[in-house]
Order: structure tokens, then sequence, then C-alpha cells
């Protein structure tokens, strides 16, 4: 194919492979490989081999180094779904941010008389409870005590897998102690909700990157009416800093990409520990309602012998 005079981010052909602007152009690549034009594959052998590096490249100097024209690199850059040089490289650096250490991940084989998976994972649920045991200040747990001690309507709220799970389970530890409590991962919702809150409501924010815009929006408005917001996160986050009553824990993830985090085991500890305290503090009182809902569930299902609570 003739390569023909155009500049950096002047469309020459059909786009193949995806509308302009396409997300992941990695995966494009990934996708097209072997398929391009025979001097747009020069350009993408060797892009794959410097990832890192054409970021600081102008369109000249990867054609050089491709030994191409600059109209193949453009024509290259369509194909991938992209407008141009310009936009490649964009999507590029911002894919690279996110995506090195999945790209360069190992996924070696447990070895031979070494660690099971099992203890692997406990090993680092162990080592990640030690280390909040420590960090954890025992004022401002205190201080969330105190605050569901006397609440009238808690509000649990997380995004995304991991903290939206805790939510939830959040949710079902203090129902059963006679606190109205409910969970929403859904960002909308929790910003009306969050409008519905006053003084002597709690907002419960889970997040172990503290910067999903939802909740520190949901903070914030909860704030304003009033409401106590108590949020279990990594110290210095937005989140950290916008909610009352912090709860900080800071979990670096595991690099093991393979190895499911142990921040929401964490979270989930911290979120017991706190109904656990507020149970035994109301004790009458907590006592009667899960022996209610004990009797609830053997009139059920018709099973007298001990079990989880609804668990």
């Amino acid at each position: 194919m003739q390569d023909h005079k155009t500049s950096d981010d002047v469309s020459v052909r059909p786009i193949r492979g995806g509308a302009s602007g396409t997300a992941d152009v990695i995966s494009a690549l990934q996708r097209h490989d072997g398929q391009f034009a025979t001097q747009e594959q020069r350009v993408a052998d060797y892009v794959k081999a410097h990832l890192e590096e054409i970021s600081d490249m102008t369109i000249a100097d990867l054609a050089r180094h491709c030994n191409v024209s600059k109209p193949t690199v453009v024509r290259f850059c369509r194909t991938l779904g992209c407008g141009g040089y310009r936009e490649f490289k964009l999507r590029l650096a911002q894919n690279l941010a996110v995506s090195m250490q999945y790209l360069s991940a190992s996924s070696a084989p447990l070895a031979s008389g070494g660690d099971s998976a099992f203890d692997q994972v406990f090993s680092a649920i162990h080592a990640n409870a030690v280390a909040v045991r420590e960090q954890l200040d025992q004022s401002t747990y205190a201080s969330a005590k105190s605050a569901l001690l006397q609440t009238r309507h808690l509000l649990f709220a997380g995004i995304g897998g991991g903290s939206s799970t805790v939510s939830q389970e959040g949710a079902n530890r203090f129902f059963r102690l006679g606190i109205p409590s409910v969970a929403t991962s859904d960002s909308y919702i929790l910003q009306m909700r969050a409008a519905t809150l006053r003084q002597g409501d709690v907002l419960f924010l889970i997040s172990a990157s503290g910067e999903a815009d939802a909740l520190v929006g949901a903070a914030e408005i909860a704030n304003g009416y009033g409401a106590t917001t108590i949020c279990v996160t990594a110290p210095g986050t937005r989140l950290a800093k916008v909610a009352r009553i912090p709860l900080l824990v800071d979990l670096p993830e595991d690099q093991n990409i393979h190895k499911p985090t142990a921040s929401r085991y964490i979270h989930l500890m911290i979120v017991d520990a706190l109904a656990f305290s507020v149970a035994q503090e109301m004790a009458q009182e907590t006592t009667e309602n899960l022996r209610r809902i004990r009797a609830s569930l053997t009139a059920y299902h018709g099973r007298t012998g001990p079990q989880p609570l609804g668990d």
C-alpha cells in the first residue's frame, strides 16, 4: 500500500476496528496484531516492544524508528480507533498508568512444598489485621461507637465490589441490634438518601481509596444537614478529610495481582468490632432483638438447634 502525505491527525482511510476515541488502545493493539497492513505492522511491532517510550516520541521519531512514513503512523493510529497520533499517545499513556503491573505480572505456580494458596491469602489477612490493630486510633473508635449508640437511622454506603459488600454486611449487622439500617451502592440513590439525613442520623462510608466522588459528595451533603459521618478509609484522602469521624487504616495492596485484596476483610473486621461494641453496650435491648430474630427463623424453617442469626 502506498503512503500518502498527510498531517499527523488527518484521516487517510476508513477506521478499522472501532470508533474514534477507543478507551483501551493496548487491547486494540493486541486484537489487531497480525492483521495490520504490512507497514502498519512494523509500527505495531515497535510499539509493543517500547510501550513506555512512546509518550516521549514525536510522530517523526516513531516513523524513523519503524522505517516508515508519518502517514503510515497516522493510519496505524486510525486503525486502532484513534483520531490521530496525539490521541493515540494520550490513550496509551492513560492505559499504561494503570496497566503496567498487569502487563508485566508473573503467574508462576506455587512451589512444591511451599505455602498453599490458602496459606498465602490467610497470611495476608492476618498481617493486615495485626497492622490495623496498631494503627486504629482508640479515641476515634470510641467516637464512632458513641455515634452509633445514639443514632436513630444508619445508612451504610460503598462504591465498588469490596466496599459495597462490606456496606451491605454493615447494614445486616446493625439492623439486628435494633438500629434501623440500610445500605446502598448506587451513587445517585446515595446522594438522595444523604440529603434526607439530619442530626441524630449516621452516614457510614466504606472506601479503600478514599477518593470516590460519590462518597465524598454524600459526606458533604450529610454534614450540611447535621448528620454524623463516619468512614473507614486510607489516611490523607478526600474522604478522610471530609468525614467527621474517620477510622483510618493504611493497607498497601499486595503486588500479586492474582491475590484477592485483604483490605475488604479488614474493613469488615472494623465494622464487626463496632457492631459487637454497640451490642454489648445495649445488651438488654439487643439480646431481646436477637431472641426475636431467632424465634422468627425457627417459626420459618422449623429448626431449633444452634444457628447463626441470618448470616
